[in-house]
């Protein structure tokens, strides 16, 4: 069974968030909440955020609105 991992560090995932079925460990967390918004840090949680979660949500939603009848 494949352990899940991290999308900021890739390392295994035994606590943290969990959305969609992906996850960022508890210390991806903790940096994410405490970093400021104008550093190379949060440019790169945001790009893999951007990466790896937001396409999921998108096509989860067209998935939705196609069943979806007026």
């Amino acid at each position: 069974m494949n352990k899940k991992r991290c999308i900021i560090c890739g390392r295994p995932l035994n606590d943290g968030i969990i959305i969609d079925n992906r996850g960022i460990c508890k210390s991806c967390e903790e940096r994410l909440i405490n970093v400021k918004h104008d550093t190379d840090f949060y440019k790169y949680y945001k790009t893999c955020i951007k990466r790896f979660i937001v396409p999921l949500i998108i096509r989860e939603e067209e998935w939705n609105c196609q069943n979806y009848h007026f």
